[in-house]
């Protein structure tokens, strides 16, 4: 979560081998088993509200990616459809996806804009940071 919220207590019936399994998973992740539950409920909402999104982990942290396009983030789809002035068939165009794939990632934005908003400024720094070591590197070449 990236604010704080009250919090509120929620007991659940669980099988216990759905627990063993949480269990471990906490232990790989570093985190509590609090956490990851609090962390699947909120994207199995999110998944149910839209279809076509799924959630991945990388070097970055957990994010919303096109679940038949693994390898392309919202963020990324959504900085694009910014980039062409909103236009869906020129966004789908340049990423060779389908226009339905640049509408669920559209969806997902409206509905979770600070999320991804969030996700395009921390690249656009992390951009901004790599070029200037870039430019640093160049001009001690020279």
């Amino acid at each position: 979560m990236t604010r704080m919220q009250a919090r509120r207590h929620l007991s659940a019936r669980i099988a216990a081998s759905i627990l063993d399994d949480l269990d471990r998973h906490a232990r790989r992740a570093g985190k509590p088993r609090s956490s990851l539950v609090e962390q699947y409920l909120a994207e199995g909402l999110k998944l149910d509200a839209h279809p076509g999104i799924a959630f991945v982990d990388g070097p970055a942290g957990r994010r919303p990616v096109l679940a038949s396009h693994r390898g392309l983030d919202v963020w990324e789809v959504v900085t694009t459809l910014q980039a062409n002035d909103g236009s869906v068939a020129d966004t789908a165009a340049l990423l060779a996806i389908p226009e339905t794939e640049v509408r669920v990632a559209q969806s997902y934005y409206r509905a979770n804009r600070q999320e991804i908003d969030a996700w395009i400024a921390a690249n656009d720094a992390l951009a901004t940071e790599l070029a200037a070591a870039w430019r640093k590197e160049q001009s001690a070449l020279r």
